[in-house]
C-alpha cells in the first residue's frame, strides 16, 4: 500500500481547485464593491461580503460549496448590472 506524502490536513486536487474558485469569487465580489460610489454603502457591501465567507468558511459539504459558488455568482452579477446601470 502506497503512503502518501501529504501532511493530513492537506487539500486533495478537487478540495484544491474549489478552493480556487471562492477565493476567485472572493477577488471579484471586492473589486466590484471598490466601484460603488458611497463610501457607506462600499463599506456595508464589504462587511456583508466579508461575513459571508467567514460564516461558510468550514463548509465541506461539495454540494453545498457549489451551491454557494452558484449564489455567489449571481450576487456578483447582479451587482455588476446595478452598478452599470447607475452609471449610465
Amino acid at each position: 500500500m502506497a503512503t502518501s506524502r501529504l501532511p493530513p490536513g492537506a487539500l486533495n486536487l478537487k478540495q484544491f481547485l474549489r478552493r480556487q474558485q471562492v477565493l476567485q469569487l472572493y477577488r471579484k465580489i471586492l473589486r466590484a464593491i471598490r466601484e460603488v460610489p458611497a463610501e457607506a454603502d462600499r463599506r456595508y457591501l464589504k462587511d456583508w461580503a466579508r461575513e459571508e465567507f467567514r460564516r461558510n468558511k468550514d463548509a465541506t459539504d461539495e454540494d453545498a460549496i457549489r451551491m454557494m459558488i452558484t449564489q455567489g455568482n449571481m450576487q456578483l452579477q447582479e451587482l455588476q448590472r446595478t452598478l452599470k446601470l447607475a452609471k449610465s
